[in-house]
């Protein structure tokens, strides 16, 4: 029996261990929330997949009848990025409430659409406007966390691309094109191209976002 008892301890870490050394991005997704979207990639350049998980909380009291007398739910969305390593999923950052539903009263408009990329171990947010255009933040890991070092949007009118914009939060650079082409059809606009420095403390970092909807990238 003694044998046994001194045995059975070494036994349930065991256990424990194993099955830390498996454990899943679902496994990461709290309590009253559920995964919206998964997206994989490399983060950190260790060539192994990483993952991000979009997730949405599942507040009943979130569910609202909108102007349309449709029944839409309205619970924010938030994301987990995890690093995999050999044996399992270790958490990299979170935040989660930083977008807003997918159903949004977009007013006169539809609401924007979002998507996640990874490229060039970089994370990008993407809000997507169908013909207004869209707009892109880029978050890459540094000192411990995802921060954002780059924003690009564009201005469209239809097929017309009005202005664009790219700002560079490393170097502290931002580039406005303008078309003064009034007569484009599209693909035929003619770009002024305007040069300014930005004036920045330090950069935004990911969990730090209360909600994407209020960053005021305008400012810069």
């Amino acid at each position: 029996m003694n044998k046994i008892l001194k045995i059975f301890p070494f036994f349930l870490l065991t256990i424990i261990g194993i099955k830390a050394q498996n454990s899943k991005p679902s496994d990461f997704i709290p309590k009253g929330y559920v995964e919206f979207e998964k997206y994989f990639g490399d983060l950190n350049k260790d060539g192994l997949k990483d993952c991000v998980l979009i997730i949405k909380k599942t507040d009943t009291t979130n569910i609202v009848t909108n102007r349309f007398n449709k029944k839409v739910d309205r619970n924010r969305r938030g994301i987990i990025v995890l690093f995999k390593s050999e044996k399992d999923y270790q958490l990299a950052d979170k935040n989660y409430n930083c977008f807003s539903s997918e159903n949004e009263d977009g007013g006169v408009y539809f609401p924007p659409e979002l998507w996640i990329e990874i490229k060039n171990e970089k994370l990008y947010i993407h809000y997507g406007h169908g013909r207004y255009g869209y707009w892109k933040y880029t978050f890459r890991f540094q000192n411990s966390n995802f921060e954002l070092i780059g924003y690009d949007s564009s201005s469209n009118r239809g097929p017309i691309i009005n202005t664009e914009t790219s700002i560079n939060f490393l170097t502290k650079k931002k580039l406005t094109k303008e078309n003064t082409n009034e007569n484009a059809q599209g693909g035929d606009e003619t770009f002024k191209e305007i040069w300014n420095n930005i004036e920045i403390d330090h950069l935004i970092k990911l969990f730090e976002i209360k909600a994407f909807d209020e960053l005021e990238m305008y400012r810069y």
